[in-house]
């Protein structure tokens, strides 16, 4: 019989080389139309394109098109989960300085999670809260949606947010854009996430108490 596993890697490298095969004919392409006296621009927009599409490719399924609310909740509880976003709040740090939540994969340092601004840290990071959703509406009638803040050094903060299906139609025309802040989490699809070391002082209280949607991408 034939090994499955050996027809499993074949298929994966027979799908990788068709993909190095498209990036090479499209640079090959927008190189021509550079060469050829085409606009520039035309040429930052295909880079773009295929950053984007690289970026893309060991997300989740429909992450190159949506934001990560929307494969994790639906369309209309990620437009109420923007909506109830609590706006960044700076507090004061073990050193004396201000920190606002931050994303706690790239920024574990006080001096990276400097309030600049607000949205932004002094280093540039986006402040960013994480996401827990706890859907009660069969039985309760209401939507339970949990924001994560962290800051280094003073650890997790917890705000809750409560609303009905009044609130959830009235958040219908709210947008869920990649680019907005604070940049939003959903702890439910991240990868990971009960594996992360902290100090004993950080420890996330959220850690192996957030189910997964995604068995075997987020466990």
């Amino acid at each position: 019989m034939r090994n499955p596993r050996k027809a499993e890697r074949g298929s994966a490298s027979v799908e990788q080389a068709g993909l190095v095969a498209l990036i090479a004919l499209l640079l090959i392409a927008g190189i021509a139309a550079v060469a050829a006296g085409g606009d520039v621009d035309a040429g930052r927009g295909l880079a773009g394109a295929i950053g984007k599409r690289l970026a893309c490719a060991p997300r989740l399924p429909d992450a190159c098109r949506h934001h990560p609310l929307v494969p994790a909740y639906g369309w209309p509880l990620a437009r109420l989960a923007r909506a109830l976003a609590p706006a960044p709040v700076a507090r004061l740090g073990p050193s004396g300085l201000p920190l606002v939540p931050v994303d706690f994969r790239r920024c574990r340092r006080e001096s990276c999670a400097v309030a600049a601004g607000p949205h932004l840290t002094a280093s540039g990071r986006r402040t960013t809260a994480f996401t827990q959703l706890l859907d009660r509406r069969r039985s309760e009638g209401w939507v339970e949606l949990v924001y994560w803040l962290y800051r280094p050094g003073l650890g997790w903060e917890r705000t809750v947010r409560r609303a009905g299906q009044a609130q959830i139609d009235a958040a219908a025309g709210v947008q869920v854009l990649l680019r907005d802040d604070p940049a939003l989490v959903p702890l439910e699809t991240l990868p990971g996430r009960n594996h992360y070391d902290f100090p004993p002082g950080e420890l996330p209280p959220w850690q192996w108490h957030v189910g997964g949607l995604y068995p075997g991408w987020s466990s």
